[in-house]
């Protein structure tokens, strides 16, 4: 059962429980037996075994699933039910070291919110990969830094690895400045980033130990980082888009219901919901990939779109040419090799790499050929569905940096907080009862969404207008 899978996270408790069942199943109960018993049973208290039940439910309801689900068989489980499990799992019975691989992979926003205040305030070590910034900064006290063949440990959380990296490049760059000055800008920017006023463990434990850190600790890393820029041919008209009522369903299964908003030439807007089967629906419609079973969508004239799938096998599967053939179909215009090449090398393709066919190509090579073709689009509408599946660190962060400078109209679905916190100024939550739309929020991104769904409310303003209207 699941319950059985949660609590095999304390192997010593689960191999006591099981010889307890073994034991008292007995149907000749021996003296002997008895007094074995009575040794697990000190054993099985002593491990906290009469809380167990309590504390799986805990942070499987902590996840996002219902407690209802402990008695359930785990084949009958859907693959994200089986990841919120197995996670369950490594963080039941207090571990003094809990190691996590990507452990918001598969997690909705709320199960998110919900493990970075577990693991923040957590007693023990944390060990963890991911590439989800917002979750690094607000759990971690310390970056190791695997950067080809040296391993580094550095002080602070991801945001200040990255900035502080960032700024040793800039000064080593910049021979002519004086090293007072270049000591005095470092101590200054230490200054800042340990004045953090988070009241949680972590948080505590980064500023002490950004007090103490030196200038010769700071990081200068090496890492390359794609360039992602999106420039616009032509300026955006005041009519942008209008949803009208749209409805779909697909086998059976109704994935938007009613759906209605408009769009003006100012929008970065975030789409996020409990399915993101309907919100994939909803950008296919918007592509014009697929038709709506009711209602309308009318883009306005002056609209030029570029749309980013989140499955793009259509466009590399059994396809043979280069990366630089590939790229050269998506050209608006007679663009030479040399051209083509400076570009490519700007998204990490150097040298003979542009000669790979697409069709061998890793996942984050594939969305870095998709931007790339964005990219020449020239367009004034951008739609992305999960744009940073597959991308490691980098890369995200530069596709960041791009949808945030992009002045053009940006549509976008992503699980990750940092792009939505800081791309978006629209929060569309779909759902098939209601659209909810907010707007200019102080409290941003899916921050939104997390205390909307706590009952806190947001510092901003809440539209929702009918059954299902924006």
């Amino acid at each position: 059962t699941v319950l059985e899978t949660v609590i095999m996270g304390n192997k010593r408790l689960y191999e006591i429980m099981k010889e307890k069942d073994e034991l008292y199943a007995k149907e000749d109960f021996t003296e002997e037996d008895g007094d074995r018993a009575g040794q697990l049973e000190s054993e099985f208290a002593e491990l906290n075994g009469w809380e167990a039940e309590s504390d799986a439910s805990k942070l499987i309801q902590g996840l996002g699933l219902s407690e209802d689900i402990l008695y359930s068989q785990m084949a009958t489980l859907s693959g994200n039910e089986k990841v919120k499990v197995l996670l369950a799992q490594a963080l039941f019975g207090n571990p003094d070291i809990i190691m996590l691989d990507e452990p918001t992979n598969h997690l909705d926003i709320d199960a998110i919110s919900w493990l970075e205040d577990f693991l923040a305030d957590y007693f023990g070590t944390v060990l963890v990969v991911s590439h989800d910034r917002h979750f690094l900064n607000n759990v971690c006290t310390h970056i190791v830094d695997i950067d080809y063949t040296k391993i580094k440990m550095y002080v602070g959380n991801y945001e200040f690895w990255y900035e502080s990296s960032q700024l040793m490049q800039r000064m080593i760059k910049n021979q002519n400045k004086k090293a007072e000055e270049k000591i005095k800008e470092l101590q200054e920017f230490i200054n800042r980033f340990s004045a953090n006023k988070s009241k949680s463990k972590q948080a505590t434990a980064r500023r002490k130990l950004l007090d103490k850190l030196t200038v010769e600790e700071m990081p200068a890393s090496s890492r390359k980082y794609p360039f992602i820029g999106f420039n616009m041919d032509r300026e955006l008209g005041k009519d942008v888009l209008k949803v009208n009522g749209i409805s779909k369903t697909v086998d059976g299964v109704k994935l938007l219901n009613n759906v209605s908003f408009t769009l003006s030439r100012t929008d970065k807007v975030a789409f996020i919901g409990e399915s993101e089967q309907a919100i994939t629906m909803l950008f296919k419609i918007l592509a014009e990939e697929e038709e709506p079973d009711e209602g309308t969508i009318k883009w306005g004239v002056s609209t030029s779109r570029s749309y980013f799938p989140i499955d793009n096998s259509a466009y590399f599967n059994d396809n043979d040419e280069s990366i630089v053939d590939w790229i050269r179909k998506y050209s608006t215009s007679e663009v030479t090799d040399t051209y083509l090449r400076g570009f490519l090398g700007k998204m990490l393709f150097s040298g003979d790499e542009i000669y790979k066919p697409v069709k061998v190509l890793s996942g984050g090579e594939k969305v870095r050929c998709m931007f790339s073709r964005m990219m020449l689009f020239g367009s004034n509408v951008i739609m992305l569905d999960r744009p940073t599946n597959h991308l490691d660190l980098e890369s995200i962060t530069a596709v960041n940096n791009g949808l945030r400078d992009f002045k053009g109209v940006v549509i976008f679905a992503s699980h990750d907080h940092e792009i939505v916190q800081t791309v978006a100024n629209r929060i569309i939550d779909i759902h098939l009862q209601f659209v909810r739309l907010f707007i200019d929020f102080n409290l941003v991104g899916l921050d939104a969404h997390h205390h909307i769904a706590q009952g806190r409310g947001i510092a901003g303003q809440v539209l929702q207008i009918g059954r299902a209207h924006v």
